[in-house]
């Protein structure tokens, strides 16, 4: 015996220090989800990365781009790989289908089913694929099949799985991935809607899904059949002010063209809201309920002052019905300094109007929605009659129709 303290390897303190404060906060509640966070060696999944870049406990590591830089490919941050590993449930003996793939992900999934469980995972770029294969094999995860092919078509060969868990964020809801779904089975997919992305952990119920959890996160987009991107409408012509629609442009675009010439009308609701506050429910509830919801960035480079939001890279926003104005939400520091109080900044002939609209909802949203449970959110296959499709806010994608529906009042 001796009482030398012998220090512990770098990587495995580093790791170990990003696991504890992922417990902490609570992404991570499950023993096994610890576990094999702590066994896999993230790092070298992520040789892209610094041992402190790799381990830093909600950040991703990119690890391919196109030639414009926009991300193609990423290990997701440890904050968002146990949040939707806890949502899978993942136990010993299971099938799993991964769409999306990198490595690290399968090889936690692959610790959780164990010797009697299968895991196969799937991306279309055959550079990511073979990336993910050398690094599996590399550490001993040789029994995981790696497939380069479109999930949105069934995987040749494929049984139907326990579990299907999407690690790229997607737009809508392939029919493959339902029919792949054992009855009962959960899908783990970041989708979005209306601009907004929430990691669902759903549950196949007959033909269709129903969500169980929702929370904030945001992913490299899917490629392939299914991908899309949102359209941007740049106000009066230029790239200053962007909006961001997920669903399709408004009618007639133009209209907005002259809309930041007039003055821009300012209105506080009187909503307060702590700094650290969770607000999933307040961008769910616009939108739910505005019909022209949108998302506002604005170009730092090209900022004249035109618009004063409080994030000018992610600000909630809409277009008015006739197509003439947009608005937005802002906030300002309260006097305690602990608060910030929401409001509402419009531009366009009908500014003023539009500012006691969004104020309105706002104010609903405190007076009902605050606090409470996200909506529940069910996806059919795009053929199911509108009477069959039940909703507070119903989303008609390629292959689904989507459903947003809030719970019975408190």
């Amino acid at each position: 015996m001796t009482d030398t303290t012998i220090k512990p390897d770098e990587a495995d303190r580093l790791r170990n220090n990003t696991i504890d404060t992922l417990r902490e906060a609570g992404w991570i509640m499950s023993p096994e989800i610890d576990a094999v966070m702590r066994k896999v060696p993230r790092h070298e999944f992520a040789p892209e990365a610094s041992l402190e870049k790799a381990y830093e406990p909600f950040a991703a590591v990119i690890t391919k781009t196109d030639e414009h830089g926009v991300q193609l490919s990423s290990v997701s941050a440890p904050q968002i790989q146990a949040l939707m590993l806890e949502q899978a449930k993942v136990r010993p003996g299971m099938r799993v289908l991964e769409i999306g793939s990198g490595g690290l992900n399968a090889a936690y999934l692959a610790e959780l089913v164990g010797p009697q469980g299968v895991v196969t995972t799937v991306d279309i770029d055959p550079v990511v694929t073979a990336r993910a294969s050398r690094l599996l094999e590399e550490h001993g995860y040789r029994h995981i099949t790696v497939v380069t092919a479109d999930a949105a078509e069934p995987i040749p060969g494929l049984d139907q799985v326990d579990v299907v868990m999407v690690t790229a964020g997607a737009w809508d809801v392939p029919p493959a991935w339902i029919s792949q779904l054992k009855p009962g089975g959960r899908l783990v997919v970041p989708l979005r809607m209306r601009g907004l992305t929430r990691s669902v952990a759903f549950t196949r119920v007959g033909e269709h899904l129903e969500s169980e959890s929702a929370a904030i996160c945001g992913f490299v987009p899917m490629q392939g059949a299914t991908a899309h991107h949102e359209e941007l409408l740049l106000v009066n012509g230029t790239p200053e002010i962007g909006l961001r629609f997920d669903d399709g442009l408004p009618s007639q675009p133009s209209l907005l063209d002259n809309a930041v010439t007039l003055e821009r009308v300012e209105l506080w609701t009187g909503v307060t809201v702590g700094l650290s506050e969770l607000l999933d429910t307040l961008q769910m509830h616009l939108a739910i309920t505005v019909p022209g919801f949108c998302v506002m960035a604005v170009d730092p480079d090209l900022d004249s002052g035109l618009v004063a939001p409080a994030n000018k890279g992610f600000s909630l926003a809409a277009v008015n019905k006739p197509g003439n104005t947009f608005a937005y939400l802002t906030t300002r520091r309260t006097d305690d300094g602990r608060h910030v109080e929401y409001g509402v900044h419009a531009l366009g002939p009908d500014a003023a109007a539009f500012t006691r609209v969004l104020a309105g909802h706002l104010r609903e949203w405190a007076d009902t929605r605050r606090g409470g449970p996200s909506p529940v959110i069910r996806v059919y296959p795009a053929s199911t009659p509108d009477d069959q499709v039940h909703g507070d806010r119903v989303i008609d994608r390629v292959h689904s129709r989507i459903s947003l529906s809030w719970p019975a009042s408190r």
